[in-house]
């Protein structure tokens, strides 16, 4: 009896204690609530399938950085580490050419022939 007392404390714990990480300053850079500033995504460079080049950019201030990451299905590596770029901006990302791309197809063929 002893033991299913103690299972229940454990169980009803977890929620608790994850209630309680997302309010503390440690949970907060863990990407609790408030850490959404600490990191953002500058630029994205898709190699393949399942690997890409990400820039990212982390802290805030002087400590700014931009970090150069490999990312893989099985990992994530560090690539090179830089001061971020003043007026830099990020690319477009390559959704909306797929879709111009995809709308021209699904357009029917009289369209094509009167422009």
């Amino acid at each position: 009896m002893t033991s299913l007392l103690w299972f229940i404390a454990i169980l009803a714990l977890i929620p608790a204690a994850l209630w309680l990480l997302k309010r503390t300053p440690a949970g907060a850079m863990l990407g609790g609530a408030g850490g959404a500033n600490l990191m953002k995504s500058v630029a994205a460079l898709p190699l393949s399938a399942s690997q890409r080049i990400v820039t990212i950019e982390v802290g805030q201030g002087e400590s700014r950085r931009w970090l150069v990451l490999g990312v893989t299905p099985s990992s994530i590596t560090t690539l090179h580490t830089m001061e971020p770029v003043e007026g830099a901006v990020p690319a477009a990302p390559a959704g909306p050419a797929f879709a111009g791309l995809l709308a021209k197809l699904q357009r029917p063929q009289g369209d094509a022939d009167a422009r």
